[in-house]
C-alpha cells in the first residue's frame, strides 16, 4: 500500500467532505473538521474529484516548515494558486511575484519594498485616519448600513488606489474587477470563469494607461516608483507591471476588507471582549493580531514538491501538490492556549495570518495601520454596533470573505 493510499486510510475528515469545494466555507470556516485532522491525520491525503489529490496540512509548525523551504516546496512548479491551471494560464499566472520562487521573487520583492518600507507607511497614518473618519462621516447619521460595503471595503480600496495614483472616481471600478476575479466561485456575482479573465484583462489594459499616464508625469505614488526601480540594472517588463498592479490591488484590498467585516463580527459575537478594548484602549495593537489570527482571512496557499520528502512519517512523492491551511495553523492548540477563545489581549501570538518566509506579506505594516485606525475610530465614534440581519459569506476556498453584514448602532453626528 503506498504512502497516499495510508494517508487515506486515516484522513478523518470524512468521505463525503472536500476540503477544496467552495461550499464547504459558505457556513464559515469548518474549524471542527481541521480540529479532528490536526488531532488525528495533521498530514493528510485528501482526494478531489475535479483534480489530483493534495496533502492537507493543518499544522503551525508544518506551515512553517515548508513556507521556509522554496527548495523543497515551490510556489512556481504549479503557482501557489489552489486550482490546476491549464497551461497557457500557468504561464501567465507565474510571473505573479506571489508565484515565483528564489532568485526571481528576491528581485521582484526588492523592487515593490521600496513603496512599502515601514518609514513610507508610518507617513500615511493622519491620512488614513481622514479617511477612516470620512468613510464613518457617511453612515454615522443614518443609525445602520452594510457594514462590508460600505465601511469595510471603503477604506482599503481608497487607500490603495491613492498609493497607487488610481483616480478616486476609479475606484469603484477596482472594488467590481476584484470582486469579478475573487468571487467567480460565488453566485452572487455570478462570474464564470471567462468572464473573471475578461476581468483581468480589463485591468491590464488600465494599469497600461496608468503606467503610460505615469511615464509622461511621474509622481510619488507606487506605480511612479514600480515604474523607475531597478534591481541590479532591470526595470520591470510591461507583463510584469501588469500583473504588479493585479497582485496589489487584489492583496491590498479584498484581505484587508474582510479581516476589518470579520474582526467586526468577532467584537460583536464577543461582547465581554469589546467591552475590554473599550475600556482599555491600550489593547488595540493584540486585538489587530488577535483579529487576524481568528478570521485568517486567507484559506490556504499551495506548493508543489521539488524532490521526494517526508513531513510527519507521511512520505511526499515529487509533483505532489500540498496546501497549507491557515485558519487551522492558527487553531493549532499546541502553539496557542485556549486556540477556540477570542482573546484580544493575547500574548504572544505567533499567527500566520501574513504567512511566513520569503512570502511574508509585503503589505503587512499598511494592513495593520488601516486595521488599527479604523478600529480605533469604530470604538470611539460607534461603539456600540450590532448585527441588523444575517450574514452573508463569499463561497470561496480561497477567501475567507463576508460579501454582506447588516448592522445598526446609534446615530452620531458625522
Amino acid at each position: 500500500m503506498d504512502a497516499q493510499s495510508t494517508a487515506t486510510q486515516h484522513t478523518a475528515a470524512g468521505p463525503d467532505f472536500n476540503l477544496l469545494s467552495p461550499d464547504t466555507y459558505v457556513p464559515g470556516v469548518p474549524h471542527e473538521a481541521f480540529r479532528t485532522l490536526r488531532n488525528t491525520a495533521p498530514v493528510s491525503w485528501q482526494k478531489d474529484p475535479e483534480s489530483p489529490g493534495f496533502w492537507a496540512i493543518t499544522k503551525h509548525a508544518d506551515v512553517v516548515t515548508i513556507s521556509r523551504d522554496p527548495k523543497t516546496f515551490s510556489s512556481h512548479r504549479r503557482t501557489a494558486m489552489l486550482m490546476e491551471l491549464p497551461p497557457d494560464s500557468l504561464a501567465e499566472t507565474q510571473l505573479f511575484m506571489i508565484n515565483a520562487d528564489p532568485p526571481r521573487h528576491t528581485k521582484l520583492r526588492a523592487l515593490v519594498n521600496k513603496g512599502f518600507t515601514p518609514r513610507m507607511v508610518a507617513r500615511l497614518e493622519p491620512h488614513v485616519r481622514d479617511i477612516a473618519n470620512a468613510v464613518i462621516d457617511a453612515v454615522a447619521q443614518k443609525g445602520e448600513c452594510d457594514f462590508v460595503t460600505e465601511v469595510a471595503a471603503e477604506l482599503p480600496l481608497q487607500v490603495i488606489a491613492e498609493m497607487m495614483g488610481v483616480p478616486l472616481a476609479d475606484r469603484r471600478a477596482l472594488f467590481s474587477w476584484s470582486n469579478r476575479m475573487i468571487g467567480q466561485d460565488d453566485p452572487e456575482y455570478g462570474t464564470t470563469e471567462d468572464e473573471a479573465k475578461r476581468a483581468s484583462l480589463e485591468v491590464y489594459m488600465y494599469a497600461n494607461q496608468l503606467a503610460a499616464e505615469r511615464r509622461r508625469n511621474p509622481g510619488e505614488d507606487l506605480m511612479s516608483v514600480l515604474l523607475n526601480a531597478e534591481v541590479d540594472g532591470e526595470k520591470l517588463t510591461e507583463m510584469e507591471f501588469d500583473v504588479f498592479f493585479v497582485l496589489l490591488m487584489i492583496a491590498g484590498n479584498e484581505t484587508t476588507r474582510n479581516l476589518i467585516s470579520g474582526g467586526m463580527l468577532a467584537l460583536i459575537d464577543h461582547p465581554e471582549q469589546r467591552a475590554r478594548l473599550l475600556k482599555d484602549r491600550s489593547l488595540i495593537n493584540t486585538a489587530v493580531d488577535e483579529m487576524l489570527r481568528w478570521v485568517s482571512p486567507v484559506m490556504a496557499f499551495r506548493r508543489t514538491a521539488t524532490r521526494d520528502t517526508e513531513i510527519r512519517g507521511q512520505k511526499i512523492r515529487e509533483g505532489d501538490k500540498v496546501l497549507m491551511f491557515y485558519p487551522s495553523a492558527n487553531r493549532d492548540e499546541e502553539v496557542f492556549p485556549e486556540a477556540d477563545r477570542f482573546d484580544v489581549g493575547r500574548t504572544p501570538n505567533d499567527h500566520l495570518a501574513f504567512g511566513i518566509g520569503e512570502h511574508f506579506c509585503l503589505g503587512s505594516n499598511l494592513a495593520r495601520l488601516e486595521i488599527r485606525v479604523m478600529f480605533e475610530e469604530l470604538l470611539r465614534r460607534l461603539p456600540d454596533i450590532e448585527l441588523a440581519g444575517p450574514v452573508a459569506r463569499l463561497r470561496s476556498n480561497f477567501i475567507n470573505g463576508i460579501k454582506h453584514m447588516p448592522v445598526k448602532f446609534t446615530p452620531k453626528a458625522a
